[in-house]
């Protein structure tokens, strides 16, 4: 089993793509400064792709997108959250969520085929490990809520979880989860209520079930912007908030960093 290592070259001058799939304006812009801000990207390094949109273009509906195109000159691809759940039957899917997983399959044939670097945040976890061979269902699901992670050995040895404690908190908030890690696949970190909390493919792309790109701040005008859309029973919202508004965990924030560092 190979462990990337640390050593990699000097910053390369190409920019990380973000693909966004959040349909609300705000939540969108809000992620996209969330990820400069939490992760140091500089002006300019970070491009940002919103595929919820770019499949409604009739070009892109009529012959799909040139993923090979438009990887071309980026160094790493960013997946974040998704108010989109891959679970959900397919029946009560809108035509652009289906067309925007169609199109996320064919990236990560690209991105997997080119090993291009990738990290997968929440949704991404449930993107790259259906795509690999991995299950995906609702046994692991959590509510809005900080938790508890602990990585593996593997994961205390990995260097994108450099600076990382052993046993950190993380926000989370997901209907899906992994409940079978892909063929070869690493553990990196697991949760009492979710045994998937990250994994490695290869030693280029990762996937977190918690949130990385989220400050308490963000997380909390997340869940105003998405508190109609099933994430809590009756009752549940203000409780959930302050739940949330009692921790401000520094440590997932790293892990953004990290992968700038590693691969840009």
């Amino acid at each position: 089993m190979t462990t990337p290592t640390a050593d990699f070259p000097s910053p390369d001058p190409r920019p990380f793509l973000l693909v966004q799939t959040r349909p609300e304006d705000d939540a969108a812009a809000a992620e996209v400064e969330a990820v400069q801000r939490l992760g140091g990207y500089p002006e300019g390094r970070l491009r940002v792709l919103p595929l919820d949109r770019v499949v409604q273009r009739p070009d892109v509906a009529t012959h799909g997108l040139d993923w090979e195109a438009e990887l071309a000159d980026v160094v790493a691809v960013i997946l974040p959250g998704s108010p989109f759940t891959g679970t959900d039957p397919e029946e009560t899917k809108s035509p652009v969520q289906r067309a925007v997983e169609a199109e996320l399959g064919r990236m990560l044939d690209v991105v997997r085929r080119r090993d291009l670097p990738f990290l997968g945040c929440c949704y991404g976890v449930g993107t790259l490990g259906r795509h690999a061979g991995g299950v995906v269902d609702n046994a692991y699901g959590e509510s809005a809520a900080p938790v508890e992670v602990t990585l593996t050995d593997e994961g205390a040895a990995d260097p994108l979880l450099a600076g990382v404690p052993r046993t950190f908190a993380a926000y989370v908030g997901h209907k899906e989860a992994m409940s079978a890690l892909p063929p070869g696949a690493v553990l990196l970190a697991a949760g009492a209520d979710c045994p998937v909390q990250m994994f490695r493919l290869g030693t280029r792309q990762y996937a977190t079930q918690f949130h990385p790109e989220l400050d308490q701040a963000g997380i909390l005008e997340r869940l105003e912007i998405y508190r109609e859309h099933g994430y809590f029973a009756p009752g549940e919202y203000e409780p959930t908030v302050a739940g949330l508004a009692a921790v401000d965990p520094e440590h997932p924030r790293r892990i953004l960093a990290n992968f700038r560092t590693l691969f840009g």
